[in-house]
């Protein structure tokens, strides 16, 4: 039981990490069938062990994508995440899933493309367009409005008649595969770092905080979805075609389809025929048509049970093994990477893919210059997945793991317990240096304008940082002649990290890289110790008797603070004035009003956001919660609560409160 309980907590700081690499830097590491496989696993998990509950889990959360620079909305349907499949059968038993729910009525489907962008949602009021906005965590997402308006496919005002006077229409901002490859171009003159694939150019494309530009880089939009009431048909397809005829590009693959032996049949013709399309792709989604079908069908916690995302099987290719380099990571774990011959993979040039650890390599039986298969996972992520032995030169040896830092030449040390190879030299090694200051300042950490990892290196070449407390010794005068750099940059730099002291402790807590202590094990630990010096005193056994702290987190806490070095960099930071306690619970305002309750919020609320209503309940001693149990004391509910949520509520006796309400309750008005 304890190993299971740890793998959770394992699975969901990687999980939150991933998810913040892909909708946040827009760097995924990971592939989307890797990802849902480790999903899948954590949900399993989790419902064998409801002791270990926690609403911040990445299984109860849509992937935010969230960023600082535009104003947040409300989404007035939440926009969840489709369940996904590799395999038809899947997509067979889904079918007969809808046929048994729906007791023998006629089930028509909705075959479509599902489009490799960013997900956007659009309103528009009396024909025109007022809104729109990003899926962001599903509850609520950035306002692109501006740079919506630019994309020249997406209607202003819309044509014919026969729209509702305000509606909702969901879709896809894409990057065709010839702008794509223009901007990649550009970039590469410019020597500015390419984008991975048209997925990520256009989610950085959307977030762009100049409108001129998103409008020169020619992004184009799909859609696949109409909401609202008095739609012009009680289903699907029938929306969907008139949205056509209001000037929305539907695409042209979006087919009925009257049986399972049509739904396979139009799998096999779009797992080839999608290639040539001038969008990149990563799957096909199918929709029962019939709106009062998909009603009655309803939703689980986090998809919709009237439709499902098959996912296409991997492109794969061949190309030869040029060799291994060997990278260090922030944590000193070392890590194997192929550089191959370039190959052409899922409308992208593959030069180089992860090998991971030495276990994979001896796995794989990499030879020297061995002819490798390469897949794309999800079509995103290159993978090795294989080797063509019969092409093999003869005499070419096994490839072999370092023994030694390739930085710093330290001997490598073995994980106990794991595959990966570590260099001790932590605060002698220079990419740990580099990735533990670049982790610092970090928007999710230290927030520090100004920096970024070119940055960090150039200011550790001149010999200005050596480590994180370095930072607030920085002076402009010591910047400014700094190649791309003058006095404007360097005040800008300067000035940030004086506005990082006002950082609160959990983020200094997690900008220190204290190994497995993500976002959410450094918030439960600086709330539940207080301040830096009562965690420094503590041993392992004290720690581990905090919630969801496990002996590893708790020896790897203890680990870092034995330090020298690291008591040293703390004491810095402290003279240089960072946030080193907590506040406490009165000094914001709260108290024991909801001490011991767990709240669920559900809704759209008109005087709070619920970002608020979630940090009020913590304020005053509530739990939130994500999903409706036994052990909900009560539901906050604001307008458009879901229906399932509401079903739930009722069918457990649970009390259902508005915000109203909720302020008195807390002494609030």
């Amino acid at each position: 039981m304890d190993s299971e309980i740890s793998r959770i907590f394992a699975l969901r700081d990687i999980l939150n990490t991933h998810n913040h690499k892909y909708y946040v830097l827009n760097q995924p590491e990971i592939s989307d069938r890797e990802f849902d496989a480790l999903m899948r696993e954590l949900t399993d998990l989790e419902a064998r062990h409801p002791e270990v509950d926690d609403p911040l889990s990445p299984s109860r959360r849509v992937g935010s994508d969230l960023t600082d620079g535009f104003r947040q909305v409300a989404h007035v349907y939440p926009m969840l995440s489709l369940g996904n499949t590799y395999s038809v059968d899947e997509v067979d038993d889904f079918l007969h899933r809808a046929d048994n729910a729906l007791a023998g009525q006629k089930v028509t489907v909705v075959g479509e493309m599902k489009f490799d962008g960013t997900s956007i949602s659009l309103i528009y009021e009396r024909g025109r367009l007022v809104r729109a906005v990003t899926r962001g965590d599903g509850e609520k997402g950035d306002d692109v409005t501006e740079n919506v308006k630019t994309i020249k496919s997406i209607p202003l005002t819309l044509r014919g008649d026969g729209y509702p006077d305000m509606f909702e229409i969901r879709g896809e901002i894409v990057l065709p595969w010839k702008a794509f490859d223009r901007l990649n171009r550009e970039r590469e003159f410019n020597e500015e770092p390419l984008f991975a694939n048209p997925r990520n150019a256009a989610s950085g494309t959307l977030k762009l905080m100049n409108p001129a530009e998103v409008a020169r880089r020619g992004l184009d939009a799909y859609f696949y979805y109409l909401l609202g009431e008095n739609l012009p048909s009680d289903n699907h397809y029938d929306n969907m075609m008139a949205a056509r005829s209001w000037g929305f590009k539907v695409s042209h693959v979006m087919t009925r389809l009257e049986s399972i032996d049509e739904v396979d049949k139009f799998i096999s013709y779009w797992d080839t025929e999608r290639k040539k399309l001038p969008v990149a792709t990563d799957g096909l989604v199918f929709k029962v048509n019939s709106l009062r079908q998909q009603l009655n069908l309803g939703f689980t916690a986090k998809s919709p049970r009237w439709a499902i995302a098959y996912k296409f099987a991997a492109e794969r290719a061949l190309t030869r093994l040029r060799f291994v380099s060997f990278e260090v990571g922030r944590m000193g774990i070392i890590t194997p990477v192929a550089n191959l011959e370039p190959v052409l993979l899922s409308g992208t040039i593959v030069k180089r893919a992860s090998l991971h650890n030495e276990d994979i390599i001896k796995q794989l039986d990499i030879h020297e210059h061995d002819m490798l298969y390469v897949e794309k996972g999800g079509e995103i992520i290159p993978k090795i997945t294989g080797v063509d032995e019969k092409a093999r030169v003869e005499g070419e040896v096994p490839v072999s793991f370092v023994s030694h830092c390739p930085s710093c030449g330290t001997p490598l040390v073995r994980v106990e317990g794991e595959a990966s190879w570590v260099c001790p030299n932590k605060y002698g090694c220079g990419p740990q240096i580099a990735g533990r200051i670049e982790h610092f300042v970090g928007r999710r950490a230290m927030n520090i304008d100004g920096i970024g990892e070119e940055t960090v290196q150039q200011l550790i070449d001149a010999d200005l940082i050596h480590n994180i407390a370095d930072l607030y010794d920085l002076k402009v005068e010591d910047l400014e002649h700094l190649d791309r750099f003058g006095v404007r940059s360097a005040r800008r730099l300067v000035e940030g990290v004086d506005q990082s002291r006002l950082v609160p402790f959990e983020r200094v807590v997690f900008a220190l890289s204290i190994p497995f202590v993500g976002e959410t094990v450094a918030k439960k630990l600086a709330r539940a110790v207080g301040d830096i010096d009562t965690l420094m005193s503590m041993d392992s056994i004290r720690l581990s008797a905090i919630d969801d702290i496990g002996p590893k987190i708790a020896e790897k806490v203890v680990e870092y603070f034995e330090s020298p070095e690291n008591r040293e960099i703390i004491a810095r930071l402290r003279a240089a004035g960072l946030q080193f306690a907590a506040e406490s619970r009165e000094s914001k305002g709260g108290s024991e009003a909801l001490a011991g309750k767990t709240i669920v919020i559900s809704g759209t609320f008109a005087l709070h956001s619920r970002d608020n209503y979630k940090e009020m309940i913590e304020l005053h001693g509530g739990k939130n919660a994500g999903s409706i149990s036994k052990k909900t004391d009560f539901v906050l509910a604001g307008e458009n609560m879901g229906p399932a949520k509401l079903e739930k509520a009722k069918a457990l006796g649970i009390p259902v409160i508005d915000e109203n309400e909720f302020l008195k309750m807390i002494g609030g008005e």
